[in-house]
């Protein structure tokens, strides 16, 4: 299971990484350096650079807010698709009446 960052150490970590881009030959210099620096893991810090360009509007891409809203749609979805799993089941055992499954198949009333 991953960690739980600080949000607040993973706002410092991105806003190093963005104030010290010119710094480097390339961003991903900028990153390992950063990473190494404040002990977090290179590709999560790539990430989160990542994401926070797409939030800032400076790449293409689904914003946190939508991504978050994307996520509460889905879990929603599973919840309805479930309700109406047991309203089905709830419909077929009212239409049989009192009868056990059993005797509904061999046609026993």
């Amino acid at each position: 299971m991953p960690k739980k960052i600080d949000p607040a150490v993973k706002d410092r970590a991105v806003r190093l990484v963005r104030d010290h881009r010119a710094d480097y030959p390339s961003t991903a210099r900028a990153i390992a350096a950063v990473a190494s620096q404040e002990g977090i893991g290179r590709e999560s810090l790539r990430r989160w650079v990542a994401q926070a360009d797409i939030d800032a509007g400076q790449r293409e891409g689904k914003t946190s807010e939508e991504l978050a809203e994307i996520r509460q749609l889905k879990a929603e979805n599973k919840r309805l698709r479930e309700d109406v799993a047991v309203l089905r089941a709830a419909t077929t055992f009212v239409r049989r009446g009192n009868q056990t499954p059993w005797a509904a198949d061999l046609g026993i009333r």
